[in-house]
């Protein structure tokens, strides 16, 4: 009895929680309790019987549609070993056609090889042409004809024999074009361009270079030498005839190595204060040395005049002597010779002036640059010391210093020496006419006092 209750409590209590039975309709008593169980139990056999009849039928679509997707499996590994040995098969045949297509071609794989390789260099050529200037774009088919990877065509081929043919032709012709110029500050200028083969460009009186990767024709950043450049505008307005001209062989590679070279500033510049100073001691020297050259000249003019004129002295240096005579006739020689020589003495300072000067600035101007070089060696050994040896540009600064101040220290002492020394024989030869016209005025006088 008591297990039959407890029974009946545990299927009441489930029954409650399964079907969520409310507490109206909850039994009352133990009879009712046992019959809701029964009721329950049947309800729950029925469903069960259901979700097995359920399961039973799904099994059997289960099992059909893993036997159905085994298959595609099998169906799919067949068909990979299947490609894995179609794409074998196509390898060698590929393999097969590619000996076949070397074989067949004979040849003309290497006569392909020797196109690419000279359509290569060739297209290299074009791109820097000077006449790319004129006619641009020319090496885009070229250099598309030595990248390609397959055999070119006959229609290929003779296009590219035909600009090989262009640009030999072109190279011997003198043209003139219209085109933009660019200049150093970026302005752009549309002006006539005369071309002279494949060598060189010219506009306005100037040379210009086609730069072949911005393909624009600019101006120099510096010209070359003066005599040069005078001889493009020449050639420009010659219409007839023949007219000089200088070309650059290299097609306008040393006109751009002429832009870096330096001016005659830039060498003044290297040489520092130094330099600077070398160059005031030659100006110094030089105007001193024309001062003396106008001086004596304008002193041996009179002298010179004077010795036409014995008779009547001016002012001037032989007419001071001449003077100094007039004023002694009646003395002895010996007392006449002491006369005109202390008369010689006082003229030959004023033609002797400044004349050391000369000497002494040519002889400082070369000890001079050699400071600027011991000075420029310094800053050079300073440069190695900190920088070391790795970049030579960072030692130039003071080797041009070294180099550009001797230089002008030879050049200044040079000039300076070659003016003393016509100042110097100018001056003596002054002096010995003074001192000749002194001796035959002394002889004349002795002669006299003889009589």
């Amino acid at each position: 009895m008591k297990k039959l209750i407890t029974t009946a409590v545990l299927a009441a209590s489930f029954s409650l929680t399964a079907g969520m039975v409310s507490a109206a309709d909850a039994p009352k008593t133990i009879d009712q309790l046992l019959q809701q169980v029964k009721v329950d139990r049947a309800a729950e056999g029925k469903i069960n019987s259901k979700r097995e009849q359920e399961f039973q039928a799904e099994r059997g679509d289960k099992a059909a549609l893993l036997k159905r997707e085994k298959d595609a499996l099998a169906a799919e590994k067949q068909r990979g070993k299947d490609l894995n040995q179609a794409f074998l098969d196509n390898e060698r045949k590929i393999a097969q056609l590619e000996e076949d297509l070397k074989t067949a071609q004979g040849d003309l794989g290497e006569m392909f090889g020797v196109v690419k390789g000279e359509a290569g260099d060739f297209a290299g050529k074009l791109a820097s042409s000077n006449i790319s200037a004129q006619y641009p774009n020319r090496d885009k088919f070229v250099a598309d004809l030595g990248a390609r990877k397959q055999l070119p065509k006959i229609e290929e081929l003779e296009q590219f024999w035909q600009e090989q043919l262009f640009e030999m032709a072109q190279s011997g012709k003198v043209v003139k074009f219209e085109g933009s110029v660019t200049g150093i500050d970026g302005s752009v200028k549309t002006t006539t361009i005369h071309r002279i083969g494949a060598y060189n460009l010219t506009a306005d009186g100037k040379y210009v270079v086609f730069n072949p990767e911005l393909g624009l024709i600019q101006e120099l950043s510096q010209q070359p030498e003066g005599y040069q450049v005078s001889a493009v505008g020449k050639w420009e307005q010659t219409t007839s005839g023949a007219a000089p001209f200088y070309i650059d062989p290299a097609r306008g590679v040393l006109l751009n190595i002429f832009t870096n070279k330096a001016s005659f500033e830039d060498r003044l510049e290297a040489g520092g204060s130094i330099g600077y100073i070398i160059i005031a001691l030659l100006v110094l020297g030089l105007l001193i040395s024309i001062e003396r050259l106008v001086t004596m000249t304008i002193i041996g003019a009179r002298v010179n005049s004077q010795r036409k004129n014995i008779d009547n002295p001016g002012n001037n240096a032989l007419g001071r002597i001449l003077k100094v005579y007039q004023e002694n006739k009646d003395v002895d020689v010996e007392t006449l010779e002491l006369k005109l020589d202390e008369a010689i003495l006082k003229e030959t300072p004023a033609l002797e002036s400044r004349i050391s000067i000369i000497k002494v600035l040519a002889a400082i101007a070369p000890m001079m640059g050699l400071l600027g070089t011991v000075t420029g060696m310094i800053a050079t050994f300073q440069s190695i010391q900190l920088f070391g040896t790795g970049d030579p540009k960072l030692m130039a600064g003071g080797i041009s210093m070294a180099l550009i101040t001797t230089v002008q220290g030879l050049v200044a002492a040079l000039p300076l020496m070659l003016m003393h020394a016509v100042v110097v024989a100018r001056s003596k030869s002054i002096v010995q006419v003074l001192e000749e016209q002194s001796a035959g005025i002394i002889a004349a006088h002795a002669e006299k006092r003889a009589d």
